[in-house]
């Protein structure tokens, strides 16, 4: 049995059902039948348009059992037709037959068609306005409207409207004659006034129909007949003669009777008509001729466009009120509006019978603008191009800048005015919201505002939640909208000058190697709630990180917020299914490399989000496309783009694996053949966009090869690579317009060229590794080995033979300049190489290594362009010229950026006349061949004493540069340069005595680099140590006389103070001449407490040498610091400290000293004399107090340390240094020192060590003393008199001993009250004697006496204190204390007790004393 099709069946199922059916013979339910086209008459009927019909006839449908007529299901009455009546129809006629003949065919229709004849018509061309478009109709605007006639139909608005239009044209409705209209004009005019209608322009207010109108009765329009004119007029002139003919009281009878026989409704109807009428003629009346109806206006702008439609509607009101005008030359603030000012509304204003004041206040004039400027600061106003728009300039209004905001009449959008207008529900507004922010954030970034707004506009708008804004415009459904978020998520991100300069640094030493763009790393406080839960317990990072909201992520890292909120999968949307237009595509990319850019986790996300790398590859980087139709193609899609290629090239620096994931997985291995197989020129795609696709392409493989990675498709290609070296003196001697990027492709491919050799040269290394590995991890060989690479060195160094040549061609120096370091750096590649392998032929290779110096670098050197260069070293130097933050770009701390804004037009180091890349490109390849050939050292000695590298050093050695996020990338070339400068120092200062007199500046500039270096330059810190900062050629005073020098000093001083040090310390001339002969073992102590860098030393190694299969990432560790302290010297010291020192407790953790620590603490204290001594510049860096608390870890770390004797003398002359009177003052114990709270929490700890184990050693005393100067905090002195006065006993420091002057205890007095009742106390007590103490003793005696005996008002209770303490001193049974206290005169270091005394007090004390005894018997007679 057949079934019943379901909607779930295919069309194959119905096919299969039909063929069913078919075979089966079963009857169908229904049949076709053909029959006749009855539009056509009977078959074979017709006129001769059935001739076509012939052979076709049409399907008729019939059904089974159907009767001819349906059946009446409900009775119902018939229908009768309203038109029938009106036909004539006969009985006998059939209905089908009068149905065909009405029923015309198209055909008929169609062929029937005839142009009307128009040569008669006469043409009405448009009036000429001075309006641009035609003025809109409303419904309230009824003057000129044609009134509507009794018997005549009502006509739409539209049809009113134009009949006005033709009347004022002169054209008429009617078909009367012109003299009929004349005559109907001037009848019209003779009406009376009290009978008369207005007919101006205007017409009657409202538009409701009347049914007889005035001019209706007086024109005869409503009589039939071609005389009705005539017949009224004859009507009139008999009305006008009984009229006159009649008086006044005749006239008032007569209407009397009329209203008497009239129908008093009619009546009241033409009364109330004319009531309607009387105030419109009334008011129009009143106005004066030639008046313009906008003057009447009181809220029309005339400085803005022309009167729109509301306004002009507003004009027809009779009732307007005018407004006072304002004086055009006194500027005066609006008035308020008020009811009184507004019109009143009328009722065919729909939904308008309320007034809205504050509604209608924009519609005043504009305020002018203030005059003059203000020192109150204004809120910035941008316009749409991200300008700012000063407070004072008066802008047009057809600009668009003014709006209804809190200041209409300054021109211009706030921030908070573009963030609200940027969630508005109109698109455009949206969109130029979006698209306005994005230019202020580019001028931003740029730092266009820094000189002129207050804060930063960055950090404003990203506190202001711009990132959440953008992502939600980002998921707009309109790609307009879109497109502008995208644009401004790329002006927040990305800074195109960063990337040009980080693209031009490339090809530079270690230019492929940057550091990630992190905010600064932030301590966030231990929470509450972890406090003293074990550390099993407590939250780890990434739990802490999951608990924090969007918000708090994206305040720390704008990055990582934004890849938190879902960016990424949103990028790919918009990629893959909007497919947006090339510039949203650019700024995608960028996007997507700014974030490669943030760390090596943001680049993993960016390669591991679903099917975001495909769509890059698939439809920007194919493997095969056409040529595009057009220059600027509408979509960049199926072309290759160059910002594809640079985002895999930064993907691939974030580390190996991830290159090997591009090369390997995704196919990047096989579109580089693609791309560099033929010439740009035969790419099919624009010409520039060819170079910069064939250029990133070179550098993407130049990363892959660091990492000894995509080395086969250098023997594939190699056929290539020969023939594009063979033209490069022809591309880049060509004047093309291209020329910057030909010289770009050039450098990439030299970067090929450089890192493919390292690869190669390690190909020996490797392979022999394999063998001796046994099991252990080792990296394969490379496909590539050094026979492949040999060839290459001879054609390379022709081309710089003949680069150097073009020095003296005008024309092509400034290539030359360019070119030549990218040579240098490949030759210093080779030899470097060279020298390890197997093949190496000494001879042969001295020889000619000793060509290419005299040939090429001598000549190179000594050329005046090479020198002219130099002389831009110190204005080009990061180091020497600290940069104003304030008129650098605009960065925030969550969005760190590298300040390269400008950076083509301003001096800096990768400026065009930097001479870093060159110089650092040549001492490279001198350090190489240097080391290969010891004897061409001297060669290049006028380089290093030339005076623009001398003066550079001299600078750089007192210079202190301040490290942030924006200069590291920069500062680290300059780092190389320093470096190398002072490795070709090395090789010289032993053979050349000119250089050797430089030896202290190039040891200086030695020891201030070192806590320079940054993360990545472990290697260069461990070279300078190993090589420079402990070799003693390098400090000259040790071995011409410094020592003796120091000790004549030091006599010198002591003949002119007169003081007696110790007798059984030595001179600081004899510690320092044993801290000379100890420098190898110092060297190796502090190698030792340097060991912990040991693998960053080594993996900066591998990435500085070349070892390139060995390196594991090209971004740099992240910058948390330099790598070495700015207190280096004392880290053998802090490093016991730390492992013995005290305990929270306040006890000591470890009783003995670990073994060797007694020797690295004296050599220690050995170089801090040193650099004390002779190098003072290079410790400026170090903060006095620093020094201070430093030092004291020699009394904390353990109870007898200070005890040893090395220690003490070492100790005694570091203190004598810093307590020089030059050092003194600088000396400011109020600053907290490095990693300390406060200086006051140490010197606690310091006093409870001396209580416990000091045994009243010397020089513990002398440095518990130095803080207790009248110039301190007396916090540290009420500790001493207050908590610890038991030190007392056993501070037995004398004045001799103390090399710091009595005078900066004493004076000025003290003053703070507690701390004298303190020193008074210890006074009579017998805590403080002058055999214990001699020198708090001093100390004491001076400010209580100056305290008794001060003449200065005071309070009273500082009165009543002085008496009380007065009277209890002249009764002390104590006489010599009593006799000490009253008669002290001044401190003395040659007297008995260290002070003078006078023999009486002097009369004005003698004075006091007697008043003060005096009035205490008067209010005390029984005495104290």
């Amino acid at each position: 049995m057949l079934r019943r099709p379901k909607p779930s069946d295919s069309e194959a199922d119905l096919l299969r059902e039909q063929e069913k059916f078919l075979t089966s013979g079963t009857p169908s339910a229904a049949n076709v039948v053909r029959r006749p086209d009855k539009r056509r008459g009977q078959a074979g009927e017709g006129g001769p348009g059935n001739v076509d019909n012939e052979g076709r006839p049409r399907d008729v449908v019939t059904i089974e059992d159907l009767p001819d007529q349906l059946p009446s299901l409900t009775p119902a009455p018939p229908k009768k037709s309203r038109f029938k009546a009106g036909r004539v129809t006969f009985e006998d006629e059939d209905g089908g037959e009068r149905l065909d003949r009405h029923d015309i065919h198209v055909s008929a229709v169609l062929s029937k068609i005839v142009e009307r004849d128009t040569s008669s018509t006469p043409i009405s061309l448009p009036a000429h306005t001075g309006i641009a478009f035609p003025k809109v109709m409303h419904r309230s605007e009824t003057s000129g409207q044609v009134p509507l006639s009794s018997t005549a139909a009502k006509k739409s608005l539209f049809a009113r409207e134009l009949a006005a239009r033709r009347l004022k044209e002169g054209k008429t409705l009617s078909h009367c004659a012109p003299e009929a209209a004349h005559a109907h004009k001037h009848r019209a005019q003779n009406l009376l006034p009290d009978t008369s209608m207005e007919t101006d322009q205007r017409g009657v207010a409202g538009d409701q129909p009347t049914a007889v109108t005035g001019a209706d009765l007086l024109s005869a329009r409503g009589l039939g007949g071609p005389g009705s004119l005539a017949e009224s007029m004859r009507i009139h002139r008999e009305n006008q003669a009984k009229l006159q003919a009649m008086s006044q009281s005749e006239i008032l009878l007569e209407q009397k009777k009329l209203l008497s026989q009239l129908d008093p409704k009619l009546v009241d109807f033409v009364r109330s008509r004319k009531a309607q009428s009387v105030p419109s003629s009334a008011s129009s009346s009143k106005q004066p001729q030639g008046e313009n109806g906008k003057d009447n206006f009181p809220l029309e702008n005339r400085n803005r466009q022309p009167v729109s439609s509301s306004a002009a509607l507003l004009l027809e009101n009779p009732r307007e009120v005018q407004m006072e005008q304002e004086d055009e030359e006194e500027v005066l603030p609006p008035p308020a509006v008020t009811e009184k000012d507004l019109l009143m509304p009328k009722k065919e204003w729909v939904n308008m019978d309320k007034l809205e004041p504050e509604k209608l206040e924009w519609m005043r004039d504009l305020p002018a603008p203030r005059k003059k400027g203000t020192n109150k600061a204004m809120q910035a106003r941008f316009d749409f191009a991200g300008t700012l728009i000063p407070p004072t300039e008066d802008l047009p209004t057809h600009l668009g800048l003014h709006h209804h905001g809190e200041e209409p009449e300054r021109a211009g959008y706030s921030l908070q005015e573009l963030f609200l207008l940027s969630r508005s529900q109109l698109i455009r507004q949206r969109s130029l919201a979006l698209g306005t922010l994005a230019n202020i954030l580019s001028k931003a970034r740029a730092g266009e505002y820094r000189s002129v707004l207050k804060g930063s506009v960055v950090s404003t708008v990203l506190d202001a939640g711009l990132i959440f804004l953008l992502r939600f415009a980002l998921d707009d459904g309109v790609e307009g909208v879109m497109s502008a978020a995208v644009h401004a998520l790329k002006a927040l991100l990305v800074c195109e000058d960063d990337e040009d300069c980080l693209d031009c640094t490339f090809s530079w030493f270690r230019g492929m190697a940057c550091f990630p763009l992190l905010p600064s790393a932030q301590e966030e406080e231990e929470e509450e709630e972890d406090k003293g839960l074990p550390e099993s317990m407590k939250e780890t990072a990434e739990e802490k990180e999951e608990r924090k909201t969007d918000h708090d992520v994206a305040r720390q890292d704008v990055v990582k917020g934004l890849l938190k909120i879902k960016l990424l999968p949103r990028l790919r949307y918009i990629l893959e299914v909007f497919r947006p237009s090339p510039p949203v595509v650019q700024d995608v990319l960028q996007i997507l490399t700014r974030i490669a850019r943030h760390s090596s986790i943001s680049a993993t996300q960016v390669l591991e989000c679903p099917r975001l790398m495909e769509t890059v590859l698939s439809e920007f980087l194919p493997a095969s496309w056409t040529a595009p139709s057009s220059p600027v193609p509408q979509s960049v899609y199926g072309l290759p783009l160059a910002g594809a290629m640079k985002l895999l090239r930064v993907l691939a620096t974030c580390g190996r694996h991830a290159c090997a994931r591009l090369f390997n997985s995704l196919g990047v291995r096989e579109r580089l053949p693609c791309l560099l197989s033929v010439e740009p020129a035969e790419l099919l795609v624009e010409p520039t966009e060819a170079l910069r696709i064939t250029t990133e392409a070179y550098r993407l493989w130049a990363v892959a090869a660091a990492y000894g990675q995509a080395c086969q498709l250098y023997i594939d290609l190699y056929p290539g690579l020969a023939k594009t070296l063979q033209s490069v003196h022809t591309v880049l001697s060509l004047a093309d317009p291209l020329l910057p990027l030909q010289l770009q492709r050039v450098l990439a491919l030299l970067s090929l060229l450089t890192q493919v050799t390292h690869t190669a040269g390690c190909h020996q290394e490797l392979q022999s590794g394999m063998v001796s590995c046994q099991g252990e991890e080792c990296p394969p060989p490379p496909p590539v080995s050094w026979g492949h690479v040999t060839g290459l060195q001879a054609s390379l160094l022709g081309h710089l033979r003949g680069f150097v040549k073009d020095l003296d061609n005008p024309v092509q120096k400034e290539v030359s300049l360019v070119v030549i370091p990218a040579y240098l750096i490949y030759l210093k590649a080779y030899y470097h190489q060279l020298s390890r392998q197997n093949c190496f032929k000494p001879v042969e290779t001295l020889q000619e290594i000793e060509r290419l110096a005299s040939e090429v670098l001598v000549p190179l050197m000594s050329h005046h362009a090479f020198q002219g260069l130099i002389e831009n070293l110190k204005a080009s130097s990061v180091v020497c010229n600290v940069q104003s933050d304030r008129l650098g770009p605009e960065t925030a701390p969550c969005l760190p950026g590298l300040a390269c804004s400008g950076w083509r037009d301003r001096p800096g180091l990768v400026a065009p006349n930097s001479p870093f890349p060159l110089l650092t490109a040549l001492l490279l390849l001198l350090k190489t061949i240097t080391g290969i050939h010891k004897g061409l050292s001297n060669m290049f000695t006028s380089l290093l004493l030339s005076e623009p590298v001398t003066g550079y050093l001299r600078c750089c050695s007192q210079a202190m540069p301040t490290l942030c996020h924006s200069t590291p990338w920069l500062v680290c070339h300059e780092h190389h340069l320093l470096y190398l400068l002072l490795r070709l120092a090395h090789r010289l200062v032993s053979i050349e005595p000119q250089v050797a007199k430089q030896a202290s500046l190039y040891h200086q500039v030695a020891l201030v680099l070192l806590p320079w270096l940054l993360p990545g330059s472990e290697y260069l810190g461990h070279e300078l140590l190993s090589t420079i900062i402990f070799n003693k050629d390098f400090i000259s005073e040790g071995h011409s006389g410094g020592p003796e020098a120091v000790e004549l000093g030091e006599l010198k001083l002591h003949e002119e103070t007169r003081q007696h040090t110790s007798p059984s310390l030595q001179t600081v001339g004899a510690l320092l001449r044993e801290a000379c002969i100890q420098l190898p073992s110092i060297r190796g102590c502090f190698l030792t407490h340097l060991a912990h860098l040991e693998p960053s030393v080594l993996t900066s190694r591998d990435a500085l040498l070349g070892r390139n299969p060995w390196i594991s990432s090209h971004l740099l560790p992240e910058l948390t610091g330099p790598t070495v302290p700015s207190d280096w010297p004392f880290l053998p010291l802090v490093s016991l400290y730390e492992r013995t020192g005290l305990s929270d407790g306040g006890g000591l953790e470890v009783e003995d000293l670990p073994q060797g620590a007694l020797q690295a603490v004296t050599h220690c204290l050995q170089w801090l004399l040193l650099l004390e001594v002779w190098r003072e510049e290079a410790l400026k860096v170090i903060l006095p107090v620093a020094k201070l608390a430093r030092l004291s870890c020699v009394f904390l770390c353990s109870s007898d340390l200070f005890l040893e004797r090395p220690v003490q003398k070492l100790t005694w002359g570091l203190f004598r240094l810093l307590t020089r009177r030059s050092r003194l003052d600088s000396l400011d114990l109020n600053l907290p020192p490095p990693g300390l709270a406060s200086f006051q929490d140490l010197y606690a700890a310091l006093l409870s060590q001396f209580e416990a184990v000091s045994f009243g050693d010397r020089l513990f005393g002398c440095w518990l003393l130095l803080p207790l100067q009248r110039r301190y905090s007396g916090t540290m002195r009420l500790a001493v008199f207050g908590e610890h006065v038991g030190m007392l006993r056993s501070l037995g420091v004398t004045l001799a001993q103390l090399s710091i002057p009595i005078e900066r205890f004493t004076s000025p007095p003290e003053d703070s009250l507690p701390l004298l009742h303190l020193y008074f106390r210890s006074l009579v007590t017998g805590n403080l004697k002058p055999c214990w103490c001699p020198v708090l003793y001093v100390v004491t005696l001076s400010h209580v006496n100056a305290f008794i005996f001060s003449q200065d008002a005071a309070a009273s209770e500082v009165e009543a204190a002085r008496h009380s303490m007065l009277r209890k001193i002249h009764y002390l049974s104590d006489e010599v204390l009593r006799k000490h206290l009253l008669l002290f005169r001044l401190p003395q270091q040659q007297a008995e007790f260290g002070f003078d005394l006078y023999e009486q007090l002097p009369p004005i004390r003698a004075k006091r004393l007697a008043s003060v005894l005096r009035q205490q018997d008067r209010t005390d007679p029984k005495g104290d």
